[in-house]
């Protein structure tokens, strides 16, 4: 009888463990999370994302920086593409991010029928810049797969569309410890270059001008921005800057030759993407050979500096950070005097991104970044 009762309660037990450990799986591969994304759309999506896809433009930028590459089941053809200078360090970090299979074009043009064929499948499509490219919720209905909507953000009026942008990503994919480390690395980065640079007399602050600046492509010496990142955290006094600058979000314009040499600047940077482009719009051929910038103080005296591309495939935030420790250790030697610009580009770099990859750029820019530039030996 004892045995009877034993028996009956073994099987209760293994009943019970059964269903309990069956209920947890069901539960664990089902559960759901509702996200309102960054256009405001609520979407669902599982609770345990392991497979994702990034569309647009920095979108996989942000799932390097949060360590989750290996997520990413495809990708766009950007990272297909093979640049004359490659400028975007995640790409250069994990090379192997171009043998993963294709599902759309760049700019968050998605292609829903590669996407559906992908095996594995993502659970959840990110995505950046949700007005360009293919419609978010056409393409959720196309693909049967979330779609969530991300702002971009950027590192100074943007920074907290950007925290949050990092942050929700994080959540999502099981990283968010990750996401929280990356956003006081930028805030304690940007803090250190603004208690650098802080109290300089404004007679004490050269002027400066950054030219060359890339947007959908490569750019002339008249392309450039009211609010570089790099003289905004070093509080340089950069030429190009409007009154209410600090106020907006950063933004490529064109500033006039005349302008520039009206005001004739004491240091010149030239963001190196300018390479990419023929001799018409090379910034550094146009200020070798064109005669309106020959009376350039910049020019005569040999002030002309290389910084590192930034605004490839959007913005390379660790170039941000790497070109104003170098824009700072040119302007204030002196507030700079522990810093060497290579090895803080290295240190930044390897945070971010997982490797140490300013060496790789600086030879593929022909060993240009932070460096002074001889005109008369620019090719």
């Amino acid at each position: 009888m004892l045995s009877r009762f034993s028996s009956c309660r073994m099987v209760a037990i293994i009943v019970l463990l059964l269903l309990v450990l069956g209920g947890t799986a069901f539960a664990g591969n089902t559960a759901e999370v509702k996200v309102t994304d960054a256009s405001g759309r609520n979407v669902t999506v599982p609770g345990n994302v392991t497979r994702v896809i990034c569309s647009g433009s920095g979108c996989l930028r942000y799932l390097v920086y949060l360590q989750g590459q290996d997520l990413a089941v495809a990708v766009d053809d950007m990272e297909k593409s093979r640049n004359m200078f490659e400028s975007r360090p995640y790409f250069i970090a994990h090379p192997e991010l171009r043998e993963k299979p294709l599902f759309g074009e760049f700019r968050g043009h998605d292609n829903p029928e590669l996407i559906v064929s992908l095996n594995p499948k993502p659970q959840v499509i990110f995505k950046t810049f949700g007005n360009m490219g293919h419609d978010p919720e056409e393409l959720q209905a196309k693909t049967g797969i979330p779609v969530i909507v991300l702002n971009h953000g950027q590192l100074n009026v943007g920074k907290k569309d950007m925290d949050e942008t990092l942050l929700m990503m994080g959540k999502m994919i099981g990283r968010e410890k990750r996401a929280k480390k990356v956003i006081a690395f930028l805030n304690d980065t940007i803090a250190d270059l603004r208690k650098r640079t802080a109290g300089i007399p404004d007679a004490q602050r050269p002027t400066c001008y950054v030219g060359g600046i890339a947007y959908k492509g490569p750019h002339g010496l008249t392309s450039t921005e009211p609010t570089y990142p790099p003289f905004f955290f070093v509080n340089a006094k950069n030429i190009a800057a409007e009154p209410e600058a600090k106020s907006k979000q950063l933004q490529q314009t064109t500033f006039s030759r005349e302008s520039l040499v009206a005001i004739d600047p004491e240091y010149i940077f030239v963001d190196l993407s300018t390479l990419q482009g023929g001799s018409e719009v090379n910034a550094l051929r146009q200020l070798q050979s064109q005669a309106c910038y020959q009376i350039l103080s910049a020019v005569k005296k040999g002030k002309i500096y290389g910084v590192l591309p930034y605004n490839w495939y959007s913005q390379n935030h660790g170039s941000i950070l790497a070109n104003a420790y170098f824009v700072g250790k040119v302007l204030y030697p002196d507030r700079f005097k522990d810093v060497d610009p290579a090895k803080k580009a290295e240190e930044i770099y390897t945070f971010l991104v997982g490797k140490p990859v300013f060496r790789e750029m600086k030879e593929a820019f022909g060993k240009m970044p932070f460096t002074r530039i001889d005109l008369a030996k620019v090719d």
